[in-house]
């Protein structure tokens, strides 16, 4: 604070920067102040940046912190102490608000690591608060006074008032900070360092000591799964994506079982119940059975998908969360910015110094046991006591002993001082009477033992070091295994798993769409935010976002809800070019547009008229008649047009041309078929997602009757429709593209009989999910095929006094007949099994699939795609050609086959 804090001297000047006016008998004057508050607001900054908001990395702890684990060592004693006294014991250290202290203290108690609690300490799973102070008790835990303090080797300094002294830092021995994370808000600064893993700290400190590389993510205590892919070591910019774990009970069932980092299962559920308010989910009712575990039931309507609700929970509430860590902490009373690995490297390099220290404490004490304990033999065993029996003065006294010590100390390590020969007289009668030299010598054998034992480990301090950290895992390591899941996260698009909340009307004739129009033409359920596509009779299409009513151009002919990077819809076409050109046809996608631009999808002339449109969601390519007017000598009047001659170009060609002449009329022939090649799907292990990105394993060609099969660890077979939206158990076991021609083999544990059993089946119901192992809750899966003739070895289980049965090589076609999915099967042996093992199936050629002759596949990759983002025209397109047969292709074009 300035010096002109206390400069109380008035002057007679005025200004701006002067403030305060006092009025006396001598008249007016000014008191200046502006030196009263000139470093005020730089002197609170530091204190609550240093004092308050953030740890120290030397200890990871805070102020108010370190002074309650200081207290707590005060008063320990191995019982319980009631928080409301430790809180009034902290306060001689500093007057913190007992509040705040208690605050301070139930969150260090809730992390179980530093403080055995008793009482209700609150839930960090469901919000609940901890009782009062004065009900609920604490003492320190073994590890606490394990890795925490050292009196001897920690730094003093007087508290506030002078009365006591507290430690500027205590000795903390473990990468604390980093275990138990910290977050403050200071002035001008935060900090948010995330909870670790206790044993993969550990893990990391001893690959550090051996200089190897290492890495940590953080492991939070309410469990949950994590994208730490741009983690960035903790530093400023870096995210995670938390999540909470939700399973199916059943059809019409979600749980959650965990819950993302900073939540709980109360806020949790507000924003479900929120975002089913806003109709961006739809749930019938959700259950809160919280105790010691998560349980959150949500019960779902029928016919509402359960994969799209998680997906919509994970897009629409608090069951994501994206947290931004911070590394920030206190060095030399000055904020650092530190990424989390260096924190590591700190401490566990601050670790080795305080074993140093410690060792060298130890060391001195023990040698200075051993100097003591070989002078008390010198005096004991020579009998120099009994030359101070004629001394009369205690000065005479002193030097008697030490003459009478001067030919035995030679091999002493240090000088005998006067203090030494002070303890020398102090030994009493009774203990020179009982001395022993046998037991002297053993002493002094032991003490260089351990003296031997400490200067090895100072020599070979990194070993020491690395074994006292596997002391600590191996002591304090049980039950403290990773509880969050480290996961690559999908991206999850609202448009696709957003409940359809509300109705999209159209009135063609005037040009206008939205939801407010229920007079008009209902078109198809939609949400707010949804976008919708849009064409007009003169061949003007738009891609708006839904509204409550939006003009886009009179006379609609088509709307309907736009799927950005839907590379399945195409769209057939059959327009005249201005008012009297020819009329063209042309067959186009629309994946991306820029949105309430307006693209013409005619050549431009004024008076083109769309004389025939159609949106096909698979490629569907029809037959049309058309009729032309009469007009001259055209002699043929009415001629089919198969689409399917048509190739899919960019959605700004021009197109081919079908007719030079005036088209009376255009009526449907025959409904087409897709046009598509089959749909390649792959599946991505890392997000446990299908995609047709070629990410991870390539699954088959799926077209739209093809389906999945899917078997998991419980005995549970379905098939389903490849929809990317899709998600799959932790424990399935097969994934691939069904053929409902191809038996099922399993072998399984009967638990009812004891026994192993086999059967061999096919799926008769794909719609249903159904387990082809018995209920018996013994009962489990051992094997399944999905090979044509599979092929397993049975390793029996040694008799005893018998030689081991050779293994059986089982041909399971031939073993039994393919019978009904229910039914139990056959036993595969009586003898004990020790092992099954899958062996190569036996070859087998499957008949050739037979392609339907009226299919025309176009291949994907020959057709161009449309960009992402704010489009670019390509003019060249506009000069494709006006061939009458369609033969020719535009190489520019931007559509895509889906």
């Amino acid at each position: 604070m300035s010096d002109e804090l206390d400069n109380n001297e008035e002057q007679e000047i005025t200004g701006p920067d002067y403030l305060g006016v006092n009025d006396d008998t001598s008249g007016e004057s000014i008191k200046k102040v502006t030196g009263m508050y000139r470093d005020w607001f730089l002197d609170y900054a530091s204190y609550v940046i240093l004092e308050r908001a953030v740890p120290a990395i030397e200890d990871g702890f805070k102020p108010v912190q370190r002074r309650i684990m200081q207290s707590m060592k005060d008063l320990d004693d191995g019982r319980y102490n009631k928080v409301a006294n430790i809180v009034g014991h902290t306060m001689q250290y500093h007057p913190h608000g007992d509040a705040s202290i208690a605050d301070a203290m139930v969150q260090i108690g809730q992390k179980d690591l530093l403080i055995d609690t008793q009482g209700n300490w609150g839930n960090i799973l469901t919000g609940d608060s901890a009782a009062a102070s004065r009900y609920i008790e604490a003492r320190l835990s073994k590890f606490a006074l394990d890795v925490v303090y050292h009196p001897k080797v920690t730094r003093w300094q007087a508290s506030y008032d002078g009365r006591r002294k507290e430690p500027i830092n205590l000795p903390v021995k473990f990468p604390l900070l980093l275990n138990q994370g910290g977050e403050g808000i200071a002035v001008g600064l935060s900090t948010k360092i995330l909870p670790h893993n206790f044993l993969e700290l550990i893990d990391a400190s001893i690959k550090h000591l051996q200089g190897k590389k290492f890495q940590i993510y953080p492991d939070f205590p309410t469990g949950g799964i994590m994208d730490v892919a741009n983690y960035n070591d903790g530093l400023r910019g870096g995210k995670i994506r938390s999540r909470a774990r939700i399973n199916q009970l059943d059809k019409n069932t979600l749980i959650i079982t965990e819950i993302p980092f900073g939540t709980n299962t109360s806020s949790l559920i507000d924003t479900i119940l929120k975002a089913n308010e806003k109709g961006k989910i739809k749930i019938k009712k959700i259950e809160d059975n919280t105790a010691a575990e998560v349980e959150i039931q949500i019960h779902l309507p029928s016919g509402i998908s359960p994969d799209k609700t998680i997906d919509a929970l994970y897009a629409f509430t608090a069951c994501e969360s994206s947290i931004s860590p911070l590394g920030c902490v206190i060095e030399d009373n000055r904020p650092l910015f530190v990424g989390v690995s260096e924190m590591l490297r700190v401490s566990t390099d601050r670790t080795v110094e305080l074993l140093k220290s410690e060792l060298e404490i130890q060391l001195g004490e023990l040698e200075e046991q051993w100097h003591f304990a070989s002078l008390e033999r010198i005096f004991i065993e020579n009998r120099i006591y009994r030359d101070i029996e004629e001394e009369e003065t205690w000065e005479g006294v002193i030097a008697a002993i030490d003459k009478g010590l001067q030919p035995h100390i030679k091999h002493l390590k240090r000088a005998v001082t006067e203090e030494d020969i002070v303890r020398l007289t102090e030994i009493r009668i009774k203990r020179i009477s009982k001395f022993d030299i046998d037991k002297a010598q053993q002493k002094i054998d032991a003490l260089e033992d351990s003296i031997a034992k400490i200067k090895h480990h100072l020599a070979n301090l990194i070993e020491y070091a690395i074994d006292y950290f596997k002391r600590l895992k191996k002591d304090y390591g049980a039950g403290k295994e990773r509880k969050t899941e480290i996961r690559t996260f999908d991206d999850i698009e609202a448009t696709k798993v957003i409940i359809r909340n509300t109705k999209l009307y159209v009135n063609r004739e005037e040009g206008f769409v939205g939801t407010s129009l229920k007079r008009d033409e209902y078109v198809t359920d939609c949400s707010d935010i949804d976008d919708i596509i849009v064409f007009t009779e003169d061949g003007v299409m738009m891609v708006t976002k839904v509204d409550q009513k939006t003009f886009v151009g009179k006379g609609i002919i088509h709307v309907a809800v736009f799927k950005k990077k839907d590379k399945r819809t195409i769209y057939n076409m059959v327009y005249r070019d201005g008012a009297r050109g020819a009329n063209y046809v042309k067959r186009f996608a629309v994946t991306s547009t820029t949105r309430d631009r307006e693209y013409d999808m005619t050549n431009g002339n004024k008076g083109s008229k769309v004389l025939y449109f159609t949106a096909n969601a698979n490629g569907e390519a029809e037959v049309v008649t058309i009729y032309l007017r009469q007009s001259g000598s055209i002699k043929k009047l009415k001629f089919d047009l198969d689409f399917a001659d048509q190739l899919v170009k960019g959605r700004n060609s021009k197109g081919n041309i079908v007719t030079k002449y005036s088209i009376k009329k255009i009526e449907l022939k025959e409904k087409g078929l897709s046009t598509l090649k089959p749909r390649k799907i792959w599946f991505d292990d890392s997000v446990q997602r299908l995609n047709v990105d070629e990410r991870g394993e390539l699954l088959g060609e799926f077209r739209k009757e093809d389906r999945l099969l899917i078997v998991n660890q419980k005995g549970i077979v379905k098939t389903v429709v490849p929809d990317l939206q899709l998600r799959f158990d932790d424990d399935m076991i097969i994934l691939e593209k069904w053929d409902p021609k191809k038996p099922l083999s399993a072998i399984y544990w009967e638990g009812e009989k004891e026994l192993f059993y086999v059967k061999r089946f096919l799926i008769e119901h794909p719609d249903k999910e159904e387990t082809i192992i018995t209920e018996h809750p013994n009962s489990y899966l051992e094997k399944i095929f999905t090979d044509y003739r599979p092929m397993t070895q049975i390793v029996f289980a040694k008799k005893r006094g018998q030689e081991r049965d050779e293994n059986m090589e089982l041909n399971l076609e031939e073993f039994i007949a393919v019978k009904g999915i229910t039914a139990m099967g056959n036993q595969l042996t009586k003898e004990k099994v020790l092992e099954i093992n899958t062996l190569e199936p036996l070859p087998y050629d499957p008949p050739p699939a037979i392609e339907p002759e009226e299919m025309d596949v176009v291949d994907e990759e020959d057709m161009a795609s449309d960009e992402e983002g704010p489009e670019v025209e390509n003019n060249s397109e506009a000069n494709d050609s006006n061939d009458d047969n369609g033969s020719k292709t535009d190489e520019g074009g931007q559509g895509l086959l889906f």
